[in-house]
């Protein structure tokens, strides 16, 4: 049988065909092992095609090659490899033509990916040596595709921090240590899996549990000489009024504007506060508003999102039995921190009820572009409403549920 293979790699009608050959040897079954193959959607014309070259004179209606089944057309693809004159060792190129499509042995691949992964966990158990519950996380996060090279890295990077934290040579900051190791002084920022993977490190080499809360965190750390973002952040107090002995006490009863306190204030020199009611608000522009109107109660500033500085703070204040209260913008992110300081420190809310937002909203009217038409806006704590009720003296005040 003369053929024009060009011919019939490019023949439409014979297009599942070879699309469903080049599937099964992506799948990794050899091309001489393929006796048959069923094809769901062959056209008739396809049909009568393949029949034309597979069939006999003799019978060809009752005893056709290419049968047609529930599962589709069934065609014997030796016969028809034979009549086309393509050996087995040709198919895989014939149907890169017909497809367009380059073969990939999925099967091949898929072991060598395992083999890959068995290589990279024994490496791992050898390097952190001492730390299955460690060696556990990172196999349940595993590779990001098949290059293994970062995830080395980070074995590397956590087998010579622990290595550091064991000996405990003395205190260093984690951007030097993540420095020295990688080169990068955010390696092991704790907001990032390094720095997740070093904090289960540590606690498993002191057979604790990892602490959660940021402020936790960074006491823990600190603890096996880890000393982390003490310095990064401040948060602000205004009117407290302090009656320890220490510099931050000092500050604190010297300052008639706010004090902006780190970490590290909060934790090797803490004040020691007197019996106050604490307002906690979101927005440095209500200490802004309290100044200008005089307020002499006291306030605090987290400035956002709550971080282990003011962790630090809410703890310390609870820990002292402060009368907290806590007050945030009027929205989903609002309320979500509200609910952290009334959960975890036993503040009261102020000014974030709903009668809060119909006033506020009834009062002076909220534009708020980025919400879409029909939800509701963002009521900030720089109105009016809302500042009336943090501002006013809390025994003056009621707080809200």
């Amino acid at each position: 049988m003369g053929v024009d293979l060009d011919l019939i790699a490019s023949d439409p009608e014979l297009r599942p065909l070879w699309d469903s050959l080049h599937e099964r040897l992506s799948s990794g079954t050899a091309a001489a092992a393929i006796s048959s193959v069923s094809i769901p959607d062959l056209s008739p014309g396809g049909v009568a095609t393949l029949r034309a070259w597979l069939d006999t004179n003799t019978g060809r209606t009752r005893h056709t090659a290419v049968k047609r089944t529930q599962r589709g057309v069934t065609v014997p693809v030796r016969n028809l490899l034979a009549r086309l004159g393509v050996s087995s060792d040709e198919l895989g190129a014939f149907l890169e033509r017909a497809t367009g499509q380059p073969l990939t042995n999925r099967a091949a691949v898929r072991r060598q990916a395992a083999d890959l992964r068995g290589q990279l966990w024994t490496y791992a158990d050898a390097r952190l040596k001492g730390y299955p519950q460690l060696v556990n996380q990172l196999r349940a996060v595993g590779l990001s595709g098949d290059d293994d090279t970062s995830v080395r890295q980070l074995i590397d990077a956590l087998a010579e921090a622990l290595a550091w934290v064991s000996t405990k040579p003395g205190p260093i900051s984690l951007a030097k240590l993540a420095h020295d190791i990688t080169g990068d002084p955010h390696y092991f920022d704790l907001k990032d899996l390094a720095g997740s993977r070093l904090l289960a490190g540590v606690a498993e080499l002191h057979n604790q549990p990892a602490p959660t809360r940021p402020h936790l965190v960074r006491a823990f750390l600190a603890s096996a000489g880890i000393i982390a973002d003490r310095l990064l952040s401040t948060v602000l107090l205004h009117n407290v009024v302090a009656v320890g002995d220490g510099p931050i006490d000092r500050r604190l009863r010297d300052s008639a504007n706010p004090v902006a306190l780190t970490y590290l204030d909060l934790t090797s020199t803490p004040p020691t506060f007197g019996p106050q009611v604490l307002t906690v608000v979101e927005n440095p522009s209500v200490l802004e508003a309290a100044m200008a109107a005089g307020a002499r109660h006291a306030f605090a500033c987290t400035s956002g999102n709550l971080g282990h500085v003011d962790h630090a703070l809410l703890q310390l204040a609870a820990d002292q039995r402060l009368d907290l209260r806590y007050s945030g913008d009027l929205d989903s992110a609002g309320h979500e921190i509200a609910r952290t300081v009334v959960n975890w420190y036993g503040a009261s809310p102020v000014a974030m009820s709903d009668q809060t937002a119909a006033r506020a909203a009834a009062w002076r009217p909220v534009v708020d572009a980025s919400h879409s038409a029909g939800a509701t806006p963002t009521i900030y704590q720089e109105h009016d409403v809302v500042l009336r009720q943090i501002l006013a003296c809390p025994s003056a005040s009621t707080s809200e549920v």
